[in-house]
């Protein structure tokens, strides 16, 4: 079947456009097919390359049977049903467009490569979905989190330490969830401030919504996530989504957390191996015991207020701990091959 005109128009690139129909998800139109996972994805994207080939190759009917016998890492069979799904691709991005969404695959131009981390492009998500101004992802900042039953004095904290960001030109990256995530973002963008969140559900209903849809459209808010825009809450996704935040930004805060247990702790856990810059709220009655367990692990404990020049005692207190990384990582060791 074609690709209906009226949603032609509306359609990304030709690379976008095979990524999309491989690992893209498009409702009950898509039922009785599974997508590639990110993984299964990867091990296509290497193959592409070492044929000398791009994904707008594979949506060339022609000769596609053979193209797709030559060392292929997956059945033929399973691509050729993904990439026949056309139409239901076509209407998928008419909704999405209808709701101010937009699509990004790795092939393109405005990609955030940030995403992937140390090891770049190709373990950032295949496709990206999103709402707002794309340069936003570039702009990096301060991602602020923790826990969606945080108290009074930690959400007062992220509320703080985002205003303090937007005076001074720093961007705010959360996850959009309740709690420490949704009070920073808000917090930041009230004082005039910009913002990014990284969602690992309801993109599409989120980004529709009066609380945001207003600074979409301001370009002060940019709204994604690597999950269909129609998904609803999944733990895993929850948990992955984190290491892009932290990803995205230069240095990373957390605000509440819960020793062992919850997506805030295992991402900074996570982020913490990964030899990113991590700090915590650290200091008061009401710092959350995972706080100060995190600082134990090789967290670093935000600086205090008031925050005139935030950006550079972030960055002296990083240069300052990497003298003492040896013991840091003599901290984290003992148990954290159960984090791996």
């Amino acid at each position: 079947m074609s690709i209906p005109e009226l949603a032609s128009s509306q359609l990304p690139g030709p690379d976008t456009r095979a990524v999309l129909l491989l690992c893209g998800r498009f409702g009950r139109s898509g039922d009785g097919v599974t997508p590639l996972s990110d993984a299964e994805y990867n091990h296509v994207a290497m193959w592409l390359h070492r044929q000398g080939l791009r994904p707008a190759d594979l949506l060339e009917e022609e000769g596609r049977q053979e193209l797709l016998t030559e060392g292929l890492p997956l059945p033929a069979s399973r691509l050729t049903e993904l990439l026949e799904r056309g139409v239901a691709m076509a209407m998928a991005v008419q909704g999405w467009t209808d709701k101010g969404l937009w699509v990004l695959s790795r092939s393109d131009d405005g990609y955030p490569t940030r995403l992937g981390g140390r090891r770049g492009r190709s373990q950032a998500p295949p496709v990206l979905y999103g709402a707002g101004d794309v340069s936003l992802l570039s702009g990096r900042g301060l991602a602020i989190v923790g826990s969606r039953e945080a108290g009074e004095g930690a959400l007062d904290f992220a509320r703080r330490v985002a205003a303090a960001c937007a005076a001074q030109g720093i961007q705010v990256i959360s996850g959009g969830a309740r709690g420490v995530d949704n009070e920073a973002m808000s917090a930041a963008l009230a004082s005039g401030g910009t913002a990014v969140g990284v969602l690992a559900n309801d993109l599409a209903r989120t980004a529709t919504r009066g609380k945001y849809r207003s600074a979409i459209q301001d370009g002060t808010l940019a709204l994604i996530s690597p999950y269909d825009p129609g998904s609803g809450f999944n733990v895993g996704h929850a948990m992955r989504r984190n290491r892009y935040i932290y990803n995205l930004a230069d240095y990373g805060l957390v605000v509440s957390s819960v020793s062992g247990s919850g997506g805030t702790w295992q991402g900074a856990i996570d982020a913490i191996k990964a030899s990113q810059p991590v700090f915590v709220w650290a200091e008061g009655q009401d710092v959350p015991e995972g706080n100060r367990e995190l600082v134990r692990r090789g967290a670093l404990p935000f600086p205090e207020g008031p925050w005139k020049k935030l950006r550079e005692s972030l960055t002296k207190a990083h240069l300052s701990s990497r003298a003492t990384e040896p013991n840091q990582e003599k901290l984290i060791g003992g148990d954290s091959n159960k984090y791996t």
